[in-house]
């Protein structure tokens, strides 16, 4: 007779292709009761390619089931917990989840911002685009090259929402986005750098 390993055991496998196999079959038979172990692992998962099925087989789950234990999450310390919930959230789509989701778009940890971002640009209820832009707006400047790429992303899919923040904020990631705006097949590198040249010449965007 074979004894099944309980998914909790599975998922300290030292081996991330077993770790992947386990969640692969959580997924695909979905039982309630594996949601707490699912939400859990994602916390401390290491492999990537582990945590984005962590999350897909929690999207098996229903909402009311997984979304409440997934908002719990944001309120915790660890930060890769945070960051793998609202990605999570932003896969299932629930807009139940949006006020937990608002509260982390200034979180000091840039990753855990970065998923706030992408986040809430999916679950913020309709009508509600612009004042989500006047809250992203604080976080412009912030951080490396590649955090404020991912605040120009959600800017832009926000749409002309973003547009007259960016205007009134000015400065050269402002700009830039502003550009990407204009043409969202324009790289963030050629964005910048024009942005640059109008603030060098003491312009704005209105001198385009």
């Amino acid at each position: 007779m074979t004894t099944t390993v309980p998914l909790r055991t599975a998922l300290e496998d030292p081996s991330p292709s077993a770790r992947l196999h386990s969640v692969l079959a959580a997924g695909t038979n979905p039982t309630p009761a594996d949601v707490d172990v699912l939400v859990e692992r994602c916390a401390v998962e290491p492999d990537f390619f582990v945590r984005d099925m962590l999350t897909w087989a929690l999207t098996r789950h229903p909402a009311s089931v997984a979304v409440p234990r997934l908002v719990r999450e944001l309120g915790r310390e660890v930060p890769q917990a945070r960051s793998q919930a609202l990605h999570t959230l932003s896969k299932i789509g629930d807009r139940s989840a949006w006020p937990a989701v608002r509260a982390l778009l200034r979180d000091p940890d840039d990753e855990v911002a970065r998923a706030a971002w992408r986040t809430a640009v999916v679950l913020a209820p309709e009508g509600s685009e612009d004042g989500l832009a006047g809250l992203l707006v604080s976080q412009l400047d912030r951080g490396s090259r590649d955090l404020r790429l991912s605040l120009s992303r959600a800017f832009v899919a926000l749409g002309e929402a973003a547009r007259p923040v960016l205007a009134r904020a000015g400065g050269t990631h402002a700009l830039a986005t502003l550009r990407m705006l204009d043409d969202p097949e324009l790289g963030f590198e050629a964005a910048v750098h024009e942005a640059r040249r109008i603030v060098a010449l003491g312009g704005t965007d209105a001198d385009r």
